[in-house]
């Protein structure tokens, strides 16, 4: 399971948006720039974060994006949710009637658990974390070459 691009750079767009200055609007332009994303795909990654109430938009003149939540209530998990839909390794996890032998089949167990774990740890990494994890590693980073 690879995830998409957009999960991809949908992640990486909320991390930016959090890094502004709390309720700052940011152009498009401005995303696309920093995030090497073209607006037309911009768009297309924009519009489940903001149907999932993650990201707002402003429209108009000196409109643009910004975060709806406090960066500490956004997961991993609601961004990839957002993007893909509920997170399911197996066909045997999102419909119980596709296989008839969930009762015993013991590979159920494996993917139901790997499911679970995953989404826990993804649940667990809000973007206030991945922001100061950043912020952390960069400084690091130049500290080490100076």
């Amino acid at each position: 399971m690879v995830i998409t691009r957009a999960t991809e750079y949908a992640v990486r767009t909320v991390i930016y948006l959090a890094q502004q200055p709390k309720n700052d609007i940011v152009l498009k332009k401005d995303i696309c720039r920093t995030q090497e994303v073209t607006p037309a795909f911009l768009t297309k990654i924009l519009q489940p974060l903001i149907k999932a109430g993650i990201v707002s938009s402003q429209r108009g003149v000196g409109g643009g994006f910004l975060l709806a939540k406090d960066p500490s209530e956004i997961t991993m998990l609601d961004i990839l949710q957002a993007e893909e839909g509920q997170l399911k390794l197996n066909h045997c996890l999102v419909d119980t009637n596709f296989c008839s032998r969930d009762a015993y089949c013991s590979a159920h167990e494996v993917w139901s658990d790997a499911q679970s774990e995953m989404a826990q740890i993804l649940k667990r990494h809000s973007i206030a974390d991945l922001v100061q994890k950043e912020k952390e590693k960069l400084d690091f980073l130049k500290n080490r070459t100076a």
